[in-house]
């Protein structure tokens, strides 16, 4: 028998597995097949891009405020309408007292403007009553004083300079005459060997002297006082006018300022304490069905905080997620579009674009425009989220 050596049979070993090898990474002839549109290609004057449905609308609901829940309203699957209550916060009953203190402080600064206006024919009345009572006195301090003899020596001088002079004369006579207050009494004369009928006649004449002194400090006080009355009945009749010309063509421009300002004020803290009831309730914000909830009974939750989704499905849509620069360009609004599911193959739905993207993302180095088709058909099979293929059709 023939047998082959042993080196050539390795040698022989070595070389098949190397075309083996090779063969394995080499470019298999291409097998004929009818073209298949890609996503972001064109073919036969079609484009195509890869988009993900989504329903009309969608809501992700979040408490403007922090607070425990104290109910919730819903659960998966539920139908709801714009504007129901989802969910509700704890603390309602405070939240409704501080209502119903803010309809009260509106009430009664509104009621405090009213008074203003009934009010001002009254006030008017009063002041005019008030001009006529001051003028009368003006007059008659004004006559008291123009019919006052001022002393001589203090013609020329104020009111207040006539006290001043007449205190310093009463002052120096009030001095002069004190020594000799006791010192002629009887008795004490012999004892000094002091002239008695001297000692009184000076004495007398002193006293005379003082009685002037003591007459001129009060005329000059008495003629302050008129002058004083005189001054304040002028100061209160200018009050009064001044009063008047607030109120002669309505209210005080400032007393009815402080009402507006307290009425504002009161709106203010009414349509707060509104506002903060509002805040507990977690409100619907379209038409659709409860596609989460994540919150219970209990819970505290912070601003902010998705707690529970919303979806729209009475339409469904398409946005597209490639499509390119290139292309956009012969995408036009209202062009038809054919929409096949990656999970349902077997299924074409037809489409109209609804809108392009005026802004544009950049997607792995290529510049690309959402595009939002409205589908004319649906299927029961459709979810949220599925990735579709778009035809945009030519015409």
């Amino acid at each position: 028998m023939f047998k082959i050596p042993t080196k050539l049979l390795i040698l022989f070993s070595l070389g098949a597995f190397f075309l083996i090898s090779c063969s394995a990474f080499a470019t298999p002839t291409p097998t004929v097949v009818v073209p298949t549109q890609q996503p972001g290609s064109s073919i036969g004057g079609s484009v195509s891009a890869e988009g993900r449905l989504v329903p009309k609308e969608h809501a992700e609901l979040t408490f403007p405020i922090s607070g425990q829940v104290e109910e919730v309203l819903v659960k998966k699957g539920d139908e709801v309408k714009k504007g129901d209550v989802v969910a509700r916060l704890s603390n309602a009953e405070q939240m409704h007292a501080a209502i119903a203190n803010a309809e009260l402080e509106l009430t009664n600064s509104k009621q405090a403007l009213d008074d203003l206006d009934k009010n001002a024919a009254t006030e008017k009345a009063n002041y005019m009553q008030e001009i006529s009572k001051q003028s009368q006195a003006v007059r008659d301090a004004q006559f008291n004083l123009d019919n006052f003899k001022i002393r001589k020596g203090q013609e020329t001088m104020t009111p207040m300079e006539g006290i001043k002079m007449t205190s310093q004369a009463l002052d120096k006579a009030r001095a002069a005459y004190e020594p000799y207050k006791f010192k002629c009494d009887a008795g004490t004369g012999n004892k000094n060997n002091i002239n008695l009928s001297e000692c009184n006649k000076t004495k007398n004449k002193l006293k005379q002297e003082l009685d002037w002194a003591q007459s001129d400090y009060n005329s000059a006080v008495h003629r302050l006082e008129l002058a004083t009355a005189l001054e304040t009945a002028q100061a209160r009749l200018d009050k009064a006018m001044q009063d008047l010309e607030t109120v002669k063509d309505g209210p005080d421009p400032e007393k009815v300022a402080s009402a507006e300002a307290r009425i504002a004020a009161a709106e203010a803290s009414l349509e707060s304490a509104k506002s903060n009831l509002q805040d507990l309730d977690l409100l619907a914000t379209i038409d659709g069905t409860v596609v989460e909830v994540d919150i219970i009974p209990g819970d505290q939750v912070a601003p902010g905080k998705i707690v529970a989704q919303l979806a729209d499905f009475s339409e469904w849509y398409v946005e597209t997620d490639n499509l390119t620069e290139i292309d956009v360009v012969n995408i036009e609004n209202d062009q038809r579009v054919r929409v096949v599911a990656d999970a349902i193959p077997d299924l074409e739905l037809a489409g109209v674009v609804e809108r392009i993207a005026q802004t544009y993302e950049e997607k792995r180095g290529d510049i690309t425009y959402t595009t939002k088709i409205l589908l004319k058909e649906s299927d029961p099979r459709l979810r949220w989220g599925m990735t579709v293929l778009v035809t945009f059709l030519s015409e």
